[in-house]
C-alpha cells in the first residue's frame, strides 16, 4: 500500500524546506540569533513569490517595511497569533523576529531559498527604531 499520509518536522535552527513540489514548497523556520527579538539586522524581499506564515509555536512579529525614495524604510510590525495566516505579497521588504522557542511554516515558491531573494541591510539607526516597535508590540 502506498503512503497515504507524509510526516514532516524540522527540529535544527533556522530555515529548511522540507517539502517541495512542482510550483510550491513548505518550509519551517526556527529561531536563530539573526531571528531574534532583537537581531533583525536587514530585511529580504523576493521578486517572484508570495510568502505566508502560519505560526506553530512561540512568539514572533512579522516585519513588513517600504522604502521612500530616500532609502529610508517604514516598518509595520504585527504580533502573529496562533492559528491565522499572514502573507507577505511579492516584491515586499520583510522579516521575522522570533523568540527562541518560536516556530514558524512558510509556504512559497518553490526554489525561493535556492536564489530568490535580495537583502537591504539597515542602519544601525533603523534597527534601533525596528528593536524599540517591536518591544511596544510585545507589550
Amino acid at each position: 500500500m502506498p503512503d497515504t499520509i507524509e510526516i514532516y518536522e524540522h527540529k535544527g535552527e533556522g530555515y529548511a524546506p522540507f517539502l517541495i513540489r512542482d510550483g510550491w514548497q513548505v518550509a519551517q523556520l526556527n529561531h536563530t540569533a539573526a531571528q531574534g527579538m532583537d537581531g533583525i539586522r536587514k530585511l529580504d524581499m523576493h521578486r517572484l513569490t508570495d510568502e505566508a506564515f502560519i505560526l506553530l509555536r512561540g512568539r514572533a512579529v512579522l516585519i513588513g517595511a517600504t522604502i521612500d525614495a530616500g532609502g529610508k524604510p517604514a516598518f509595520r510590525c504585527v504580533r502573529m497569533e496562533h492559528g491565522l495566516t499572514y502573507n507577505i505579497p511579492v516584491n515586499t521588504w520583510h522579516n521575522i523576529a522570533m523568540d527562541k522557542d518560536a516556530s514558524v511554516i512558510i509556504m512559497e515558491r518553490d526554489g525561493t531559498h535556492l536564489g530568490d531573494f535580495v537583502f537591504l541591510e539597515l542602519t544601525a539607526d533603523q534597527q534601533c527604531a525596528l528593536k524599540a516597535m517591536i518591544s511596544e508590540i510585545l507589550k
